[in-house]
């Protein structure tokens, strides 16, 4: 008998008296993960001390606290904590204003219950809130932040960073744009800021063009932009193209501030510059109106931040109103929820580029729920103005490097925050994860 024949006859007698004795199972769990082509020995590991019936952590909720700080905008932060001491950490964003209240209504939802259990807690809390906003805005943005949370504690629970709980990941490193807030060719400062993002080692760069206070504007309420208006915006995409080699991308946002007719006509002046992408040239709550701007020009267009939920872009993407999606996942209803709506866009072809201004934190969530997807662009990064804090807001100190987000092997999110770095931005006269507030 060769020796092939032996081998593969003891392993299938291994497999057999094992199937036989369920007290084997975790050595079968373990042998059949570190398999030829499934070689996972730390998830073997994880799986068989985590998460068999026997010894998982039996974890449950006892407390969910808030703090809220000034960064780009407000962001809400949220803390669960467990009857193990282990707390997972979340961030939402944007429509958060007055969102501490709201997480304080989910108390009732989640107080005693299994922690690791994220996306049932998600749905019932969500369907609770039918009558209570739970559709968009400052529910789901709350809703959001503690979703993150209970990710990260489920992370911290089973021992596995995030993204290995939402699929594993796809790539090692998260490529990020910097929204530079500098494309004023009259400003005499303006080589020096962008000399800065270069030297960071970026490889793309977002500008924002529209401006309400532009003097060749005839008119503060309508946004159809004058002749003179769209020279300037002109202006400041060639200006910063100009400045950056070709290898790096640039993005130029315009806000949803403008009509149909403007944003063809942007879009059409834009295609010379061969831009990554023209973000929201009109609002995206008009989706016929967007589609037919997409339409019109070979200038990729992009929507997505104001959207919550899988929901909120079903429409875009049946009507194929954008070339790129930008789901904030730190609004938009968390990271299984941007997971879901990257799958939706997935079957049209449509990559994700998700919208991001939030602390190291919120940028790493989001990061691992950009790992685990196939249809990743691009990532958002929007705190050059605040390097000082950006860089002391975590533990582990500055995440970036050369323009990209490496992955962590720690468990859930795995960054923590600087308490005394964090607290310089707290907004005044809030609570700083009180119990009971």
């Amino acid at each position: 008998m060769s020796g092939s024949v032996l081998r593969r006859r003891r392993e299938s007698h291994r497999i057999h008296t094992t199937m036989r004795h369920p007290h084997s199972r975790r050595a079968f769990l373990g042998g059949a993960l570190a398999l030829p082509g499934l070689q996972f020995p730390s998830l073997a590991q994880a799986v068989q001390a985590k998460t068999t019936p026997y010894n998982r952590p039996k974890l449950k909720i006892t407390d969910v606290r808030t703090a809220q700080v000034r960064g780009h905008g407000l962001q809400l932060h949220v803390r669960i904590y467990t009857d193990q001491g282990i707390f997972g950490h979340g961030e939402g964003t944007d429509a958060v204003v007055g969102g501490a209240p709201i997480v304080r209504s989910f108390r009732n939802f989640l107080m005693g219950q299994d922690p690791l259990n994220v996306d049932r807690l998600f749905e019932r809390i969500r369907t609770a809130g039918i009558f209570a906003g739970a559709q968009a805005g400052q529910y789901v943005a709350a809703l959001t932040a503690v979703e993150t949370a209970l990710w990260d504690l489920a992370g911290k629970a089973t021992g596995l960073p995030v993204y290995q709980l939402l699929g594993g990941k796809m790539r090692d490193r998260i490529r990020l744009y910097c929204d530079s807030q500098t494309e004023d060719p009259k400003d005499p400062e303006a080589p020096k800021k962008m000399g800065q993002v270069r030297d960071m080692g970026f490889t793309a760069v977002k500008i924002d063009v529209d401006d309400g206070r532009d003097p060749n504007r005839w008119d503060a309420m309508n946004w159809t932009a004058s002749n003179a208006e769209i020279d300037t915006m002109v202006s400041k995409i060639r200006f910063v193209r100009e400045f950056f080699p070709k290898r790096v991308d640039l993005a130029v946002d315009m806000h949803g501030r403008y009509d149909m007719t403007t944003g063809k006509r942007m879009a059409k002046e834009s295609e010379p510059f061969h831009l990554l992408y023209l973000e929201e040239p009109v609002p995206a709550e008009n989706v016929k109106a967007m589609r037919d701007i997409r339409e019109s020009t070979s200038t990729p267009i992009c929507c997505g931040e104001n959207l919550f939920l899988r929901h909120g872009f079903r429409e875009v993407l049946e009507e194929r109103a954008a070339d790129i999606i930008m789901p904030d996942l730190q609004k938009c209803g968390g990271l299984m929820e941007g997971r879901k709506i990257a799958d939706m866009a997935h079957t049209y072809y449509v990559p994700v580029a998700p919208h991001c201004v939030v602390s190291p934190i919120g940028t790493m969530a989001s990061a691992h729920m950009c790992a685990a997807i196939p249809n990743f662009l691009i990532l958002e990064w929007h705190w050059i103005q605040r390097l000082e804090l950006w860089k002391n807001f975590v533990q582990e100190g500055e995440i970036i490097e050369k323009g990209f987000v490496a992955l962590p092997e720690r468990p859930g999110i795995g960054v923590t925050m600087n308490e005394d770095a964090a607290r310089k931005a707290k907004v005044p006269n809030t609570p700083w994860f009180e119990a009971g507030l």
